[in-house]
């Protein structure tokens, strides 16, 4: 490991820091109790915005259950051990359900903005390092990306540089919105491996009868 490879270590944490948060189905909120670290604190950190200190890395390692190594991405990741899958539950602002068990790389997780009694603000946005995919299950999301707003509704999906300042919000008038996210913090993406509709209907000069 270099001099810079070393200097970097605490700023590249922040993604890991998130991933391991969302692992564990934790809330800024609840590590904030849990931790007495400020809701704030704790999103700048995880957004690159702020270095942890040691003592901060210390409280968050143990509260998450995971390793420094495995948070400066200088060992592999152990699998977490099994625990019961706990209903989903509202925090401060959404619920999230963990969809794998480990920390680091491409990961999966499902959210839940709870129904909201009156029209929402334009989303907050954040920048991080990382790559998103976003599929709307249920509900109406309102994604704002970069200066862009869009609507999204079942079945639409969303990917994109999260290194782009974006957020979400709730739209869906007296109800939830469900989705699912993959996120690579390193910058992982999906890749297709079958052809898509296009390139089967066009591949031989046909349309279809």
């Amino acid at each position: 490991m270099t001099v810079d490879d070393v200097d970097g270590t605490p700023a590249a944490m922040g993604p890991r820091l998130r991933a391991a948060r969302e692992h564990h189905g934790a809330t800024l909120a609840g590590v904030s109790c849990a931790t007495g670290i400020s809701p704030s604190t704790l999103s700048r950190i995880e957004t690159g915005r702020r270095k942890p200190t040691l003592e901060v890395l210390l409280q968050l390692s143990k509260e998450y259950g995971v390793s420094l190594d495995e948070l400066a991405g200088t060992a592999p990741a152990r699998a977490a051990e099994p625990r019961p899958t706990a209903p989903l539950s509202f925090g401060d602002d959404k619920a999230v359900l963990p969809l794998t068990r480990y920390v680091g790389g491409l990961h999966a997780h499902k959210h839940v903005l709870p129904a909201l009694q009156n029209p929402p603000a334009r989303p907050r946005q954040v920048s991080h390092d990382g790559y998103e995919w976003l599929c709307v299950l249920y509900g109406r999301l309102w994604l704002a990306l970069g200066d862009q707003d869009l609507v999204m509704t079942p079945g639409d999906v969303a990917e994109f540089d999260t290194r782009t300042p974006h957020g979400v919000a709730n739209t869906s008038p007296g109800g939830p919105v469900e989705y699912l996210v993959m996120f690579g913090p390193q910058g992982e993406r999906q890749r297709q491996r079958t052809p898509s509709a296009t390139a089967r209907g066009t591949g031989d000069g046909k349309a279809a009868e």
